[in-house]
């Protein structure tokens, strides 16, 4: 159990990334992901430790869907040296405040693509993907993955679905954004000297 502990952030990105097994092909900070929000889970103070657990409802999710939220995307972007995972970010209550606002088709992806995780997990494992083992998550994960790039069943279209919420909430979030990439605000410069070549002095 200690060495699943240990997994590292790196790994797991190899593990769930699509094809070719490299950490680059996750969209980090791509399309929508340079805007700073407050996770509504998360609040100023706190250690990521003391946040709201990902079991409780939200807006949307009933609490054993938010556990396998949860789940998922803390594989996606784990815990690891350098910094907190996506459910001490609050990625889980992200996902959720996202999915409430969207058409009752995406719901209809979520809901439909959690429940066919689950009847996976069960079918292999004998147990629902929040409780089952993290070598058998991965291994669930990976089969699902393999076809990211032309999507055919509900598992392969959600997760597409989590695993860009997931990267996004992150990085917009102040453990992604300050902890893990190290951001450290906006410099400004006390004076702007211009341009020094001769020929553009006045």
């Amino acid at each position: 159990m200690s060495d699943e502990k240990n997994i590292s952030r790196r790994a797991a990105l190899k593990v769930i990334a699509v094809g070719v097994g490299t950490a680059s092909t996750l969209p980090i900070l791509e399309d929508c992901v340079l805007g700073q929000h407050k996770h509504h889970d998360m609040e100023m103070g706190r250690s990521p430790d003391a946040s709201v657990p990902a079991a409780e409802a939200g807006r949307f999710f009933n609490p054993k869907e938010m556990e396998t939220i949860a789940a998922i995307s803390d594989l996606i972007i784990p815990t690891d040296e350098h910094s907190p995972g996506a459910r001490a970010a609050g990625v889980p209550g992200f996902i959720d405040l996202m999915v409430s606002e969207s058409s009752n088709e995406v719901k209809a992806l979520w809901r439909d693509g959690l429940m066919a995780v689950d009847r996976m997990s069960e079918l292999q494992f004998s147990a629902p993907f929040s409780r089952a083992g993290q070598e058998q998550q991965i291994s669930l994960l990976k089969a699902i993955s393999r076809n990211e790039r032309r999507p055919n069943t509900i598992e392969e279209r959600f997760f597409i679905a989590i695993k860009s919420l997931t990267v996004d909430g992150y990085y917009t979030s102040p453990i992604g954004i300050h902890q893990d990439l190290r951001y450290k605000g906006n410099a400004y410069l006390k004076d702007f000297v211009g341009c020094t070549h001769p020929e553009h002095k006045g």
